[in-house]
């Protein structure tokens, strides 16, 4: 009988639920897939917004993963930094048959040098960050080069881990799952991408990551230096 499809979620403090979240509702469904979720330390850990998850596996105690799947957020900064967290994204990403992340989750990726000559998605506001790591900024929802699956921010969580089905199961199974789950994205307004919100909104939530964004230039200069 063979072995179930092996999916890593790597998770870190402070990342957002939904990019976590979203993907595993879909790729949990995926028949022939062991999902395994697993941080640093395993045990318990704080989202973003305060959500805590429990019963994590220890990343170190995970030989192998078919997949990872990074998710972004505010603390991917510091996961990024961090040299036993990131030593353990690339033993798992180097041997992994893909490596797929949502919104900033890809600098994580890109950091652990997986990502390098690629074409990667992030999140809108952070997406020029790749290039310092070789990749190639792609403005696409989902970015999908060689064995890497990227994309933008949040909610394209959800169509990232659809294609990702698409691809090894079939796009059958992967629209069944998308009816089971009812994902027909219907949003009250058109601003869900800079190019089409309007120019108040944008300034406006640019404004609101000012901080996050001077955070994550600095943290990759870090980076880089502590490498050189």
């Amino acid at each position: 009988m063979p072995a179930p499809f092996r999916i890593v979620f790597i998770l870190y403090p402070r990342l957002t639920q939904l990019d976590f979240t979203g993907p595993y509702e879909v790729l949990a469904r995926m028949p022939g897939t062991e999902a395994i979720i697993a941080s640093r330390d395993g045990g318990e850990l704080v989202t973003e917004m305060g959500l805590t998850f429990a019963n994590l596996r220890t990343l170190a105690d995970i030989d192998r993963a078919d997949l990872i799947m990074v998710p972004g957020g505010p603390g991917q900064t510091a996961a990024m930094l961090d040299p036993d967290f990131m030593s353990e994204v690339k033993r798992l990403g180097e041997s992994a048959t893909y490596v797929t992340s949502v919104c900033t989750g890809s600098l994580i990726l890109a950091a652990a040098g997986l990502l390098k000559g690629k074409r990667a998605g992030s999140h809108w506001a952070y997406r020029e960050l790749l290039a310092p790591f070789g990749a190639i900024p792609d403005d696409a929802r989902v970015v999908r080069d060689g064995n890497a699956i990227t994309g933008g921010g949040v909610t394209a969580g959800i169509d990232i881990a659809l294609t990702i089905v698409a691809d090894l199961a079939g796009e059958d199974v992967a629209k069944m799952i998308q009816l089971a789950i009812e994902y027909a994205p219907a949003p009250p307004f058109n601003s869900g991408r800079p190019e089409t919100a309007e120019p108040k909104t944008v300034d406006a939530v640019k404004q609101l990551f000012s901080a996050f964004a001077e955070q994550r230039r600095q943290a990759i200069e870090t980076f880089a230096a502590e490498r050189a």
